[in-house]
């Protein structure tokens, strides 16, 4: 089974209310068993809703509202969806402060890119799951 953010499905649940629909992530899947999550709406976030970053290790919205413990809830939702599916891979979506696995964006709202791991990332990395993104799909 793989765990993938149902945004690169196509699924309407990113911030802006529309999707990161991927091809190359689509691809990948055929003929294979997954899961769709959106660990921000599995958080009890709404679609749309302000764009959100990571700054001090909390989760902040443009609006500086603190959205840490939606994105946490949606961590553990997905991690117990990984656990109960016995997932052998998750594929999530780059840059995100839910699924960015390696590089997220800095938190300034300027569209910079650090190294780091998005909440729910990892999550699933700490407890023993491979994760990638869209972008280590094309580099394959």
């Amino acid at each position: 089974m793989i765990i993938v953010s149902a945004c690169l499905l196509g699924e309407n649940c990113k911030y802006s209310g529309g999707n990161n629909y991927n091809e190359d992530v689509i691809r990948y899947l055929e003929g294979k068993n997954y899961l769709p999550v959106c660990p921000e709406i599995a958080g009890g976030l709404s679609s749309p809703r302000p764009p959100a970053e990571i700054q001090n290790g909390r989760v902040v919205d443009k609006e500086g509202k603190d959205l840490t413990a939606a994105f946490l809830k949606g961590a553990e939702v997905t991690l117990s969806l990984a656990k109960k599916h016995a997932a052998s891979l998750c594929i999530l979506k780059a840059n995100s402060p839910s699924c960015g696995c390696g590089r997220i964006y800095d938190g300034t709202f300027r569209g910079k890119r650090i190294p780091g791991n998005g909440k729910t990332a990892a999550l699933l990395l700490q407890n023993g799951f491979q994760v990638v993104t869209e972008e280590d799909l094309k580099r394959d």
